[in-house]
């Protein structure tokens, strides 16, 4: 190695000019292996994305699309071009595209969020006007200056598809067991009531014993064709008359204390006519899913409070109750059964917002929402 206090001062300046351009082509040499590298991670990553079986769509904390994957385009309709720059309300329906904004507002003042880190099912809205349902799992990710938020989307029309079939299903095999209970076993019995009110009119010259006993059966006999013809209505609850739903959640109220030993009482402040006996029956079935769910799952509930209310724009179903209401935030969940599945599968048939949360006043609540005047429904099943 040379002495560099030997050099001569230009023989030092050269050293350096060599020295330095030597470092700098190692610096180019590894800006260009960094540059290679983060071009490759970018090529996977939009590989990835593109590629995705999912619908990945990017927005900043504006609510503006930054990106938008092919599985988005063809579950939307939109080419990506057409939607980055956009606000994210463009693939929604009314009323959540006029509401986007203010939640976007709120998150960013308050920090609380509704739906990140939470699936959920909502609905989209495609290019050509079509409402479809969708699951929406968002996540965030906090760059060094700002937000972005990243939605995974699933198009779950086929699924909602084939629960719309399975609970038709069963609305008509409930339908025809309700009629052959009602219509079949209740004839019977009431023929065996009548034969053995006979008997005890025939006894009464033989034996008073004998006949009173013959009477005891004809009493059991009319108490076994009440609860059968309750059963039948639980079937068939929903009769084609516009105050259908009211009378059977009044019945439903009136079994529930009977039965169970609770108090349960229907309330409405005025009345509130479902003039479709489809839409009425669906809403029937939410309460006695929910009056079930909170006698099953409640622990010690006392009392059960089921509503029907209805505002200029839409109807509202509730069932409260006051028992052990919903487990913390940390506590572990355990397995609820089909029951909230049946809830919301039966809610989005009906174009209904279901939410199930903790009752204000201690206890759980279900809440379903429909438009006042709600899109075609099936045909009614049940």
């Amino acid at each position: 190695m040379k002495d560099h206090r030997q050099m001569s001062r230009a023989e030092l300046l050269d050293w350096i000019r060599h020295r330095k351009s030597r470092q700098a082509a190692r610096s180019r040499s590894r800006q260009k292996v960094a540059a290679a590298a983060l071009g490759d991670r970018d090529a996977r990553l939009h590989a990835i994305l593109q590629t995705a079986v999912e619908g990945i769509v990017t927005i900043s904390e504006r609510g503006i699309i930054e990106s938008f994957n092919l599985a988005a385009e063809k579950m939307f309709g939109y080419p990506a071009a057409e939607v980055l720059g956009q606000n994210v309300s463009l693939l929604m329906p009314a009323p959540h595209r006029a509401q986007h904004d203010a939640y976007m507002a709120h998150y960013r003042e308050t920090g609380r969020a509704r739906i990140i880190g939470v699936g959920r099912e909502v609905a989209g809205r495609r290019k050509n006007g079509e409402i479809f349902p969708m699951d929406l799992s968002v996540g965030e990710v906090k760059l060094a200056d700002r937000r972005i938020f990243t939605g995974f989307l699933r198009d779950i029309t086929e699924r909602k598809r084939l629960e719309r079939e399975i609970l038709e299903v069963s609305e008509r095999e409930q339908r025809r067991i309700g009629h052959d209970l009602h219509d079949g076993l209740c004839q019977q019995l009431a023929g065996l009531e009548l034969m053995s009110q006979v008997l005890a009119h025939k006894l009464e010259r033989r034996s008073r014993d004998a006949a009173a006993r013959a009477g005891e059966i004809a009493r059991q006999i009319r108490e076994t064709i009440a609860h059968t013809r309750a059963l039948a209505r639980g079937l068939s609850p929903v009769s084609l008359e516009a105050e259908g739903l009211m009378s059977a959640l009044t019945e439903l109220a009136a079994n529930t204390e009977t039965i169970f030993h609770v108090v349960c009482r229907f309330h409405y402040d005025s009345p509130v006519p479902v003039k479709d006996p489809a839409v009425a029956t669906h809403l029937f079935r939410i309460a006695q899913e929910a009056v079930s769910n909170a006698l099953r799952h409640g622990k010690t509930v006392r009392s059960i409070r089921i509503e029907l209310l209805a505002t200029p724009g839409e109807i509202v179903l509730r069932v409260s109750d006051d028992g052990a209401g919903f487990p913390p935030a940390n506590a572990p969940v355990k397995d609820t059964g089909m029951g909230l599945h049946i809830m919301q599968a039966r809610t989005g048939m009906i174009g209904g917002t279901l939410a199930v949360g903790p009752n204000p006043g201690g206890g759980a609540r279900v809440s379903v929402s429909i438009p006042r005047q709600p899109p075609p429904s099936p045909q009614p099943h049940g």
